[in-house]
């Protein structure tokens, strides 16, 4: 039995929820907090959503809550919450939100493998529990109106040993694991997921369980495997939850291009074959809790590999010419096939196909860096770079990372500042050649060099106006003179940039 009264102290249920199940109640009928939220409540962590069920059913639920939303053919009833005073619930125009109330129901058999095909409502809550997933999700905890959780009839339902599971951080299916699955096939990805976001281990029985049903994966919306697939990839422990997926036979209903790179060996510097490969490039990004583009751009960057497989010349290793290439296509057709959305899917393809853009720190140009930048954008070179070190940190080559990848960050530093030009005056050649009434030539550079190097000095002198009036000033000087100057502003602008890629070359500690 775990210890959960302290926990419940220290994280109180909403005030809004305790009014809900108070007005069911107070109605004369029975209102209890289950699934994940109590889950997640005795094991300390915060819920996500409340879940509130009652032996009520849906017309009488919109009674005890005249102004609710009742718009499906489950039984869940939306009951509004208002802005709230004196612990009531105030008839007001501005709604906050909408909370759920589900009656006990029974369901018949799910023909589309993810709905029933029929619901019917119950007043015993051991009907209701028992048709759950798993064990971990059937509890139900009954509170009263008050800020803390008091003793009341059964405290916890407990029907499937569900806290005893709790505690020994197992994943079980309730009842007969074949009937949950083929009832819901989406649970075959619920089961991987709670594994991996809670630390847990799935039971042997609900491991072949899934193993048989993971063929029903593919009747299911692309749209929901999607996003159990994006809580995998969220969660603190992605790479466990794929290869999971792989063991249990459910990955290749949901990315068969991945599983390509088992046993695909790379040779050179790579110390793992394509598939560790891409799953240590996850593992690091989920480790710097990098964001959902960044953490499928890495699983997905080398892809394209095993197609791009060649024996080398030498035969003692392997080319993968334009794996990027061949990458960046399979992540745009991946990632539409799951339903993702246009903006997500242009990122990673993005990453992907430019994630080479870095080779040998001594041999690359500051232009080619900036073809990267111009390649993905402003905004998203950084993210780039993270793609690249979750590849390099991927390869195994740990003790390299301090300073090629410093000496990236300074390259793209440098790619990414406004360099020192005479374009940023509000004045150019072609108007200076206008107003003072000279040809083009030598004089013109000389002028705007000298203008330049004022401005550089007092910013505030950049207008049109003041500009002009000084550059009549330089024009009757003579050529030898004004040479002269503007040689002299023209090695001052070049210090000052010199001066300027010190400063960000001494901020990444680089050379």
């Amino acid at each position: 039995m775990l210890e959960f009264k302290d926990k419940m102290k220290k994280k109180g249920i909403p005030e809004k929820i305790l009014q809900i199940t108070k007005f069911l109640t107070d109605a004369g009928f029975e209102a209890y907090l289950v699934g994940g939220c109590v889950r997640d409540f005795l094991l300390g962590r915060t819920p996500k959503d409340w879940d509130i069920t009652t032996n009520a059913n849906p017309e009488e639920i919109q009674r005890v809550f005249p102004d609710s939303v009742y718009e499906n053919n489950f039984g869940t009833v939306g009951v509004k919450i208002r802005k709230q005073k004196e612990g009531k619930l105030e008839e007001i125009e501005d709604l906050v939100e909408i909370i759920e109330v589900t009656p006990y129901r029974l369901e018949s058999k799910y023909t589309d493998k993810r709905h029933p095909d029929d619901v019917c409502f119950t007043r015993n809550i051991k009907d209701d529990l028992k048709r759950r997933d798993f064990t971990i999700n059937t509890l139900a905890l009954q509170p009263d109106s008050g800020q803390a959780i008091k003793p009341s009839t059964g405290e916890i339902i407990d029907l499937f040993n569900g806290q005893k599971d709790l505690k020994n951080k197992i994943i079980r299916a309730v009842g007969d694991p074949m009937e949950r699955f083929n009832e819901d096939a989406l649970r075959v990805l619920r089961a991987i997921r709670f594994s991996v976001e809670l630390g847990f281990i799935i039971e042997e029985k609900t491991k072949d369980a899934i193993k048989q049903n993971a063929h029903l994966l593919k009747m299911i919306a692309k749209e929901r495997i999607k996003d159990e697939f994006v809580k995998i990839i969220m969660s603190d422990r992605p790479k466990d939850g794929i290869e999971i997926a792989n063991e249990l036979g459910v990955l290749k209903y949901i990315l068969p291009e991945l599983e390509e790179g088992i046993g695909v060996e790379q040779g050179k510097s790579h110390k793992f074959p394509v598939w560790e490969h891409n799953l240590n490039a996850l593992e690091f990004a989920a480790s710097k809790r990098w964001s959902l583009e960044i953490r499928l751009a890495a699983l997905f960057h080398d892809i394209g590999k095993p197609v791009s497989r060649r024996a080398s010349k030498d035969k003692n290793g392997y080319t993968f010419y334009g794996h990027e290439v061949v990458g960046y296509k399979m992540s745009i057709k991946i990632l539409s096939h799951l339903n993702f959305s246009k903006k997500i899917i242009e990122m990673v393809a993005k990453f992907v196909r430019y994630h080479m853009f870095f080779s040998d720190t001594e041999q690359i140009t500051l232009s080619a860096v900036r073809r990267a930048v111009r390649n993905v954008g402003k905004d998203n070179i950084w993210d780039l770079m993270k793609v690249r070190m979750c590849d390099r940190v991927g390869m195994g080559r740990l003790n390299e990372e301090p300073y090629r990848l410093r000496k990236y960050e300074s390259m793209i530093d440098e790619a990414l500042r406004a360099p020192l030009s005479v374009t940023a005056l509000k004045i150019n050649g072609t108007r200076l050649i206008e107003m003072l009434h000279v040809q083009p030539g030598p004089k013109i550079g000389n002028i705007l060099h000298l203008l330049f190097e004022e401005v550089m000095d007092a910013p505030e002198k950049n207008t049109a106006e003041w500009l002009e009036n000084r550059a009549k000033e330089f024009n009757v000087l003579s050529d030898t003179e004004l040479s002269a100057l503007g040689k002299k502003a023209k090695e001052i602008k070049e210090k000052a940039e010199d001066a300027e890629i010190k400063e960000i070359r001494k901020k990444w500690w680089v050379k």
